[in-house]
């Protein structure tokens, strides 16, 4: 053993030589990498190539399924409703109805508007209008030639508008430019449209206490339940009307935690038209809610670019009419994702195809006396048509 200093550290001479080099800036980088890749064992290289860019890919296609999956983790359910009992049997009388939910019969019906933003779902609103005629007294339609993504769209009502001749006398109808602001947030457009059917709906001669139904085309209150509200007095000034949800067409049902419609006793400079929450009180079973329920595969394409919520489409893919067929007719998500729910046990209990309906029951009245029209709307029928 000498008496010199002795470093037990092992030495490559390569590396030495690269990483001593003179040299520019990115040429020592460069020499940096290789002395870094010198050291690096096989299991390392199978980690760094090829293990690594296949997780950031799955994160790119999946990420934000996943952000679905894990929302429990980051949001907590909204406080819930109090759901009030809803009895309805066409054989007892109004003044029985109303004292069964605990409320006062009126000696007068309330007067009531329904008013809704159209895009293009022609079928849907003929269905609505047909079920709630008997009871509206002011029929409020607003349409723009934007949809809410700002990409131009025809004027689909006024075009349409001789199919529905039987609400002429009540009709207020009134259309609006889009503003066309590319790469803003849709449901700014979404806003400023609500905020126009506003002023269409006090244009239309809306006064105070009359009843007004905020909800989307698709969101269609039963007959009897618009009934019952303006022949009864001592539900609260807004009552949230608990909806059986489907998906595609009344084949396949989902659940009844659709929400969103609304029925408003008007105060004026107070009533503001919108779809979110405005209450705590819901009334059990009280419509249908039927999403993407289209007659025609042009119809799906038109609203997944169209609607507020774009941004899940996430790859040009999703747009192929051969996939959308296949995914009605598999009763899967459109846009492959994962339920929208609060808790884990909810997410996975709604995994995979939604089961097939197999009922034409309780259902709007205007689809059963037209079910050859709308075969494409009951059980069995999950075909459509391709323009």
């Amino acid at each position: 053993m000498s008496d010199g200093y002795y470093n037990s550290k092992k030495t490559d001479d390569i590396c030495d030589d690269v990483c001593g080099q003179e040299g520019s800036r990115a040429g020592k980088a460069f020499s940096r990498v290789r002395c870094i890749l010198r050291g690096l064992d096989f299991k390392t290289y199978i980690i760094l190539f090829t293990i690594i860019p296949i997780f950031i890919f799955g994160i790119y296609i999946h990420g934000q399924k996943l952000t679905y999956f894990l929302r429990p983790l980051w949001q907590s359910p909204p406080k819930p409703f109090q759901i009030l009992p809803h009895y309805y049997h066409e054989n007892t009388s109004m003044e029985t109805l109303c004292s069964l939910h605990g409320w006062k019969h009126r000696d007068t019906p309330r007067r009531v508007f329904d008013a809704v933003l159209f895009s293009n779902e022609v079928d849907m609103l003929t269905i609505r209008w047909k079920e709630l005629y008997p009871y509206i007294t002011q029929f409020v339609i607003l349409e723009s030639n934007s949809t809410f993504t700002s990409l131009p769209k025809p004027l689909v009502f006024a075009a349409n508008r001789k199919n529905f001749e039987f609400v002429e006398p009540r009709l207020t109808y009134g259309n609006i430019g889009g503003r066309f602001k590319r790469g803003e947030n849709p449901f700014v457009e979404e806003a400023y449209q609500r905020i126009a059917l506003d002023q269409l709906i006090r244009l239309a001669g809306i006064e105070e206490d009359d009843l007004l139904i905020m909800s989307d085309v698709d969101e269609i209150p039963s007959a009897h339940t618009i009934n019952l509200l303006r022949w009864c007095d001592g539900y609260p000034p807004v009552l949230h009307l608990q909806l059986r949800d489907y998906l595609y067409s009344f084949e396949y049902f989902i659940d009844s935690k659709s929400w969103r419609a609304s029925v408003h006793r008007y105060k004026p400079e107070k009533t503001r038209y919108a779809h979110f929450r405005q209450g705590d009180v819901l009334l059990a079973d009280s419509g249908w809610h039927c999403s993407f329920c289209f007659r025609r595969i042009s119809e799906f394409v038109f609203k997944m670019k169209a609607y507020s919520h774009t941004d899940r489409v996430r790859f040009s893919h999703y747009l192929n009419p051969a996939r959308i067929q296949d995914v009605i007719c598999r009763g899967t998500d459109l846009f492959d994702m994962f339920p929208e729910e609060y808790t884990f046990r909810e997410i996975i209990a709604k995994l995979g195809p939604i089961p097939r309906s197999y009922s034409a029951v309780h259902l709007p009245a205007h689809l059963i006396e037209k079910a050859e029209s709308y075969k494409y709307l009951l059980p069995g029928n999950c075909l459509r048509e391709s323009g």
